[in-house]
């Protein structure tokens, strides 16, 4: 039987704790060999771009597919600039175990990579977060870190004032002091922890602005080779940690132009994260070190957060059961 989840059925049974441990467990997964992720082909169709997103991992006993569609004409028609939709397959026997709406499960298992860089790569004492964007990924993003470090204060721009209200109050919850700034230079001067959640095409973040011990989190750029958030600066000044060296060498605008400028080379991006998490590779070596987690989302991910969603969804009865055999 397949078992088909909507988004409320995801937010139903959706841990966020949970689905950062197993972000993490997975990642390591990688570097030991027991989770493959090939670099995603993309398909493009007028202005829309089709990602296949393949993972297989030895822990969740099954493969996965996440067809990721991102139309950014959908931005005028007032609809999301990216839907997705989850397929995942018994190692076991083949058969097609869930078909599950991938909306909230990329949004938290991107939050959740993001806290997983932060806790391996910033520095023990950073608790002042910074965030270039205050949308939906912001309240995710502010969450998860706030379960790896001990936060004091998030500063935020946004360039709308309505959408830094209404993070305001999605993160209420959690006791935060959540100053506004200018800027994003004004945000990255003063952060110890920077997240860029941002679709720009453009640098919206200068490496310039860098300051000793930063840890940034790169996230916002859809995986587009013509779009970046941190220019050829911020990538030559920081020690870079990958999702997936594959991912990343065909999909991140932050690396592929910065390679193209001559900012940084290769051997520059070869780090990947679950390398550090498994102790075969250094991540932050000093306090004064910058780091920046390039992250540009793998499929492996969204397998790890399914397994859960699966697992807890068929205990508790949640979900549509449907025979593709009949």
């Amino acid at each position: 039987m397949t078992l088909i989840l909507s988004h409320s059925e995801v937010t139903a049974v959706l841990d966020r704790g949970e689905v950062l441990a197993a972000v993490e467990r997975a990642h390591a997964d990688l570097a030991l060999g027991t989770a493959l992720v090939p670099a995603p082909p993309a398909i493009t169709l007028g202005g829309a771009a089709f990602v296949p997103m393949v993972a297989a991992a030895e822990s969740a006993g099954a493969a996965a597919v996440k067809l990721l569609a991102d139309l950014p004409a959908n931005r005028d028609r007032g609809l999301p600039v990216q839907r997705s939709v989850i397929v995942v397959t018994s190692a076991a026997d083949g058969s097609c175990e869930a078909l599950i709406d991938g909306r909230l499960v990329t949004a938290v298992r991107t939050a959740a990579a993001s806290a997983v860089a932060t806790k391996h790569l910033a520095r023990q004492n950073s608790s002042v977060l910074g965030l270039v964007g205050a949308g939906g990924l912001a309240v995710e993003h502010t969450r998860a870190i706030a379960l790896v470090r001990e936060l004091s204060a998030v500063l935020v721009w946004s360039r709308s004032a309505e959408t830094i209200a209404r993070f305001r109050a999605a993160v209420a919850d959690l006791g935060l002091e959540v100053r506004a700034m200018a800027g994003p230079e004004a945000v990255t001067r003063a952060a110890d922890i920077l997240c860029t959640l941002t679709p720009s095409r453009e640098p919206i973040v200068r490496g310039a602005w860098f300051g000793d011990g930063l840890h940034v989190n790169a996230v916002g750029a859809p995986p587009r080779a013509d779009h970046r958030e941190v220019d050829g600066e911020a990538m030559r000044r920081a020690s870079v940690v990958v999702d997936s060296v594959g991912t990343t060498l065909t999909k991140s605008g932050d690396t592929l132009l910065a390679l193209a400028e001559g900012a940084i080379t290769e051997a520059a991006v070869r780090t990947e994260l679950g390398e550090v998490i498994a102790g075969r590779a250094p991540g932050r070596v000093g306090d004064g070190d910058i780091t920046l987690f390039n992250s540009v989302g793998i499929g492996l991910q969204d397998l790890a957060a399914a397994r859960l969603i699966i697992d807890r969804a068929r205990a508790n009865g949640i979900g549509t059961e449907v025979d593709l055999a009949t």
